[in-house]
């Protein structure tokens, strides 16, 4: 599957190729890892080739769910740049999450960010009728995830203060989220007035 947006990103499924890549940006010492969660500790060798199995396995077989957990996010040129995600608050009452991270500092501050999730946004509300909201989850350390998050059409509904610890100091746990009213509203077309020229192929 490949979901074509503007300025010539995509979020495709994965393919071998990217597997290196993601490895790479797995290791310590990257830029990402500063803002993208730094409370968790990165996987250990083991878990990391644990992973790295699981989705070699996954591409060889092309076994996808239906509604995409995890999608890259690759440039004009089809190359790995970063990845979204989704994930449960609590499935019983379809309270849905979702993630996104650009790896290289290089594309950051540009807008793709923004391109993304409401691209991933859009397919989410599209392929699961049964969602009545998204949320973002990030902390007040990352400024860049909060503009991002109310640029694309979140809103901020909670903060949890001192709730995180990063290099000794607290910071606030932040709690973002959009209806699918509020979506539908910004976006009155579904997915294909997300992105101008929005496209999704299997």
């Amino acid at each position: 599957m490949r979901i074509a947006m503007t300025r010539g990103l995509s979020l495709r499924d994965w393919h071998q190729q990217d597997v290196p890549l993601w490895r790479g940006w797995m290791q310590p010492g990257h830029a990402w890892k500063r803002l993208d969660g730094p409370y968790y500790p990165l996987p250990d060798a083991a878990a990391l080739a644990a992973s790295e199995a699981r989705l070699v396995q996954r591409i060889a077989m092309s076994e996808w769910p239906r509604v995409r957990e995890r999608m890259v996010i690759a440039d004009a040129d089809d190359q790995f740049i970063g990845e979204v995600s989704r994930y449960w608050q609590s499935e019983e009452t379809h309270w849905l999450s979702v993630g996104l991270v650009l790896y290289d500092p290089t594309h950051w501050g540009q807008g793709l960010g923004q391109i993304a999730l409401q691209g991933w946004c859009s397919y989410l509300f599209e392929a699961m009728p049964v969602l009545a909201r998204l949320d973002l989850r990030t902390w007040s350390g990352n400024e860049g995830m909060m503009r991002l998050a109310t640029k694309a059409g979140f809103v901020e509904e909670a903060r949890f203060r001192r709730a995180r610890v990063v290099d000794g100091q607290y910071y606030d746990g932040m709690a973002y989220g959009v209806l699918r009213e509020e979506w539908m509203q910004r976006h009155p077309g579904g997915w294909a007035t997300a992105q101008t020229d929005m496209v999704v192929a299997a």
